[in-house]
C-alpha cells in the first residue's frame, strides 16, 4: 500500500512542476513578444578604479562603454591604465580590455523572495597590456614595451542602485599564464556601471 501511495505522490509532485514549467514558459513567451528597447537605452557606461598606497603603489583607471545585447547578455570594451611603484621602481602600464557578462540571476528576490536583490553574473574577459620591458624584466636594454594578453573567467555579484546603475563585485581567475604575474588568483574587481 505505501509504495502505491509514494508512486501517487511522485507522480503527483511531477505533474505539479510540470505544469510550473510550462506556465513559466508562457509567460516567457508573452515576454518575448515585447518589442526589445532601443539601443540608446540599452547603452551603459561605467568603470572601475583602484587606490593602494604603501610599500607597493598601484592606481589604476579602467572606464568602459557596452551595450546589452539580450537583457541578461551584455558586452563592454574600454582602456585600461596603471600607475605601479615599488622599491625597485615605477612603471605605467596601459592598453585594453573588453568583457562579456552574462547574469544568470537578475533578482535573487524573484527566485526567493528574502528581500534580496543582488544578481549574480558570469563574467570573461580580455585583456591586452603595455609593459615596460626593462621594468618587468629587470635586464635594461631600454627596449621597446612588451605586450601581455590575458584571459579572465569569473563569477560576481550586482548590487542595483538605480534604474539603470549597479555596484558589481566580481572574483576572476587568470587562465592564461602570466608570464609577469600581474595578477594573483583570484583576482577581486569592484565596479560601477550605470
Amino acid at each position: 500500500m505505501r509504495t502505491v501511495i509514494c508512486k501517487y505522490f511522485l507522480l503527483l509532485t511531477v505533474l505539479f512542476f510540470l505544469s510550473v514549467i510550462s506556465c513559466t514558459g508562457q509567460t516567457e513567451r508573452e515576454k518575448r513578444k515585447v518589442i526589445s528597447p532601443p539601443v540608446a537605452e540599452r547603452i551603459f557606461f561605467g568603470g572601475g578604479f583602484g587606490l593602494q598606497f604603501g610599500t607597493i603603489t598601484n592606481i589604476e583607471l579602467s572606464p568602459v562603454v557596452g551595450i546589452w545585447l539580450l537583457p541578461r547578455l551584455a558586452v563592454a570594451a574600454g582602456p585600461k591604465w596603471q600607475y605601479y611603484k615599488d622599491p625597485m621602481g615605477k612603471t605605467s602600464i596601459y592598453g585594453g580590455r573588453s568583457f562579456s557578462r552574462f547574469m544568470f540571476v537578475r533578482d535573487f528576490n524573484s527566485l526567493i523572495p528574502l528581500g534580496i536583490n543582488f544578481g549574480l553574473f558570469a563574467h570573461a574577459e580580455y585583456e591586452a597590456l603595455s609593459l615596460e620591458h626593462d621594468f618587468w624584466t629587470g635586464y635594461p636594454t631600454g627596449g621597446p614595451r612588451i605586450w601581455q594578453h590575458t584571459a579572465l573567467l569569473g563569477l560576481g555579484f550586482s548590487q542595483p542602485i538605480g534604474v539603470k546603475s549597479s555596484f558589481n563585485i566580481s572574483f576572476l581567475w587568470a587562465i592564461t599564464g602570466t608570464e609577469y604575474q600581474l595578477y594573483d588568483n583570484p583576482e577581486i574587481r569592484i565596479d560601477f556601471l550605470f
